[in-house]
């Protein structure tokens, strides 16, 4: 009886996880609701272009730790088809009761247009992925992977987050592979999936990404397996250690980005 209540709990945290994860998105513009301004931070001059035809910049004061409303939209991304924005700030920003969005302080390269805009409205400029050629046995292990993952365990899902202050899924692989071995991955977990060498269920190795959609066309997560049925990734709960084969999960696939030693 005990094993099985515990299996009802689990099952409804994915639940309640699931619709959770629906309001990362976006954050509605015309909202009036109190808004919260959290990790506002320089960084480092990182171009971007349009991901898609949507999306409005907006004159945020981030003087104040929050506000209620957005002010009139600024500029609008289907009037700039081929520029590139170049982001120097960082916030989260969080209606009330809803999921955080991860916001970036974007300026044209003529300097004369400027606003903070969603995230996910953007892709980085020029993204390429590295060849899957290991440097060596020492630098492409299993171990310093691992240990990179282990270090983010609890910190908070945020959508478009791809540094410690916030991890959505494929952010929080691509930083784990970069800042262990210098591997680069794609943004996406799409983009991931479809740039990686496909590796067979029986064939699968620690470190190997595994993936969860709908199809191989329609992937919506990805984790890094640590091995005995489980994975290390970024979810509706932060970064955490659960099951591949748990049943919240559709699993669509492995790759492999490279060859690590185990």
């Amino acid at each position: 009886m005990k094993n099985r209540l515990h299996k009802l709990t689990l099952l409804g945290l994915a639940i309640s996880g699931l619709a959770i994860g629906a309001s990362f998105a976006a954050l509605d513009a015309d909202a009036s609701t109190t808004m919260t301004i959290s990790n506002l931070k320089d960084i480092t001059r990182t171009e971007y272009v349009k991901k898609a035809t949507k999306g409005w910049t907006y004159n945020i004061d981030t003087t104040k730790a929050t506000f209620t409303s957005w002010g009139k939209k600024t500029h609008y991304l289907k009037n700039y088809p081929n520029t590139t924005w170049v982001a120097t700030k960082s916030a989260v920003i969080t209606p009330a009761g809803k999921g955080s969005g991860l916001y970036y302080f974007v300026t044209n390269g003529h300097g004369d247009v400027s606003g903070w805009i969603w995230s996910g409205y953007l892709k980085a400029k020029g993204t390429a992925v590295t060849p899957s050629v290991p440097s060596s046995p020492a630098s492409n292990s299993f171990d310093k992977v691992y240990e990179t993952a282990k270090k983010y365990i609890g910190t908070p899902y945020v959508y478009g987050g791809t540094t410690p202050a916030g991890f959505d899924c494929s952010g929080y692989t691509q930083y784990v592979y970069k800042h262990s071995i210098k591997q680069n991955l794609a943004r996406t977990a799409q983009a991931q999936y479809n740039s990686t060498e496909k590796v067979a269920t029986a064939d699968t190795q620690k470190g190997d990404l595994v993936y969860f959609g709908t199809s191989k066309n329609n992937i919506t997560h990805v984790g890094i397996n640590i091995g005995n049925g489980n994975m290390i990734d970024a979810q509706n709960y932060g970064v955490i250690i659960e099951k591949i084969n748990a049943p919240w999960w559709n699993k669509v696939g492995y790759s492999r980005p490279t060859n690590l030693v185990q």
